[in-house]
């Protein structure tokens, strides 16, 4: 009995955390990474496997690094930003906040899959210098969402 206790527990309290998470979704309106706020700001794929972690950005917003120290881009108004300044994934409320309508077709993302379990973190590699914050354009990047965030992960 006090097994079956300790699952639901555990099963809430899984449930409950998940509400804090931010959800990234690619250029195609699919929930790609997300974001475990009470987590370290830990980005994870929806597969759990941890691949990056934001750092407060002094323009605002927030650095992309990977746990491989790797500089990937920015987090600023829900919007992931690669060093070209293009849109790699966005958060649901920020899809449909462009004025030249480039994520106007997305303004109902698809609906969330249950997400796989958080996979361990490894540990963080020495961070390179960020580069200067380029200006942000209206277009998604070239780079698939799921191939950014990638390039933080160690081989």
């Amino acid at each position: 009995m006090r097994y079956h206790i300790f699952i639901l527990i555990m099963l809430f309290s899984v449930l409950v955390s998940a509400d804090d998470d931010i959800t990234l979704f690619d250029s195609y309106g699919n929930a790609t990474a997300y974001i475990a706020a009470d987590d370290e700001l830990t980005v994870y794929m929806w597969t759990g496997k941890p691949v990056a972690y934001l750092a407060s950005d002094a323009s605002g917003g927030f650095h992309i690094y990977g746990f491989n120290g790797r500089h990937l881009g920015w987090l600023v108004d829900g919007i992931v930003r690669d060093h070209q300044g293009d849109s790699v994934c966005a958060q649901r409320e920020s899809m449909g906040s462009t004025d030249s309508g480039s994520f106007a077709d997305l303004n109902n993302p698809e609906a969330e899959a249950f997400k796989d379990m958080k996979g361990i973190k490894p540990m963080k590699d020495i961070q390179e210098y960020a580069p200067f914050r380029p200006s942000f354009s209206f277009i998604w990047s070239e780079t698939p969402c799921k191939l950014f965030f990638y390039q933080g992960v160690s081989d």
